[in-house]
C-alpha cells in the first residue's frame, strides 16, 4: 500500500471515523479525509452540477426512506421516481432473460417506459473478434460474443435515461458502463459459482474459497499500517 493514495480498506474496525465526524482528530495518519484535503475539496466542488447535485441528494433520501426494508429492485424504482426518470433500460444477460421480462413489467407497473437488451443482440461470432475456436466455452460450437457496447448504444438511442445492468459479465459490465450515456446501476453481479452473491468469496477468503487468494498471500491477515509519509506533517 502506497501512503500517497487512500487505503481506507485497512482503517481498524473499531475507527472508521469519517461515519461519525471525527476524521480529524481520531482517523488513521493514512486517512484520505486527513492527508488528502485538497483532493477532497476538488471533489466536493463536482456536485455543483445541478444533475450530480440531485443524484446525490435523492441517492441518499433513498437510503434513509428504505433503509433495511427495501429490496434493491424497490429502491431502483423509487430513485427513478424521485429521479423523474420515465424511460428505463434493461441490459440483462442472455441468461437472464426471464428474469428481465419479470424486472421489465415490474417497472412498467410502476409506470415507467422500458426497453430492453440481451448480451448476444447481433449474433456477432466469436471468431470476429479474434478469438480462436480453442478459447470459446464450448470448442465446435458456434459462439456468439458479448455485445455490450451494442446494448450500451441501442438504449441510447431508445432514450433511457437511467440503465440497470442484470448480470452481464465481468469486463463486459465495464464496457457497457463506458459507453452508456444515461446514469446506470447494477441490479445484478453475475456470479456464477456463488448464485450470483459474489461476497461470498470475500466472507469465505480463508475458508472454502481460500483459492481466490495470490501466489503473494500474506501468512497473516493484512497488517494495519502506521501513519505513513502524508500523516506525518506533509500536507
Amino acid at each position: 500500500m502506497s501512503y500517497d493514495e487512500p487505503g481506507c480498506a485497512y482503517c481498524p474496525d473499531t475507527v472508521r471515523a469519517c461515519r461519525v465526524g471525527e476524521s480529524d482528530t481520531r482517523g488513521p495518519g493514512y486517512c484520505p479525509t486527513k492527508v488528502m484535503a485538497d483532493e477532497l475539496q476538488a471533489a466536493a466542488a463536482l456536485y455543483d452540477d445541478p444533475e450530480t447535485h440531485r443524484v446525490a441528494q435523492e441517492s441518499a433520501r433513498i437510503e434513509a426512506e428504505g433503509y433495511c426494508r427495501w429490496t434493491r429492485v424497490e429502491e431502483i424504482c423509487q430513485f427513478a421516481k424521485k429521479m423523474g426518470y420515465t424511460k428505463i433500460g434493461i441490459a440483462t444477460c442472455i441468461s437472464f432473460v426471464d428474469l428481465a421480462r419479470t424486472l421489465s413489467g415490474i417497472l412498467e407497473s410502476h409506470g415507467f417506459e422500458v426497453a430492453s437488451v440481451a448480451c448476444k443482440n447481433g449474433s456477432v461470432p466469436k471468431e470476429e473478434m479474434g478469438l480462436k475456436d480453442e478459447e470459446k466455452i464450448r470448442p465446435g460450437n458456434y459462439e456468439a460474443m458479448c455485445n455490450p457496447v451494442s446494448q450500451a448504444q441501442l438504449l441510447n438511442q431508445s432514450g433511457c435515461q437511467f440503465n440497470i445492468v442484470l448480470g452481464l459479465c465481468v469486463g463486459h459490465d465495464s464496457l457497457f458502463f463506458k459507453y452508456s450515456e444515461g446514469l446506470a446501476t447494477v441490479l445484478v453481479a453475475k456470479d456464477r459459482v456463488l448464485a450470483h452473491n459474489p461476497i461470498g468469496a470475500l466472507h469465505l477468503a480463508d475458508t472454502y474459497y481460500s483459492r481466490v487468494w495470490g501466489p503473494d498471500r500474506p501468512d497473516k491477515p493484512p497488517k494495519i499500517p502506521a501513519a505513513g509519509r502524508r500523516g506525518q506533517g506533509q500536507r
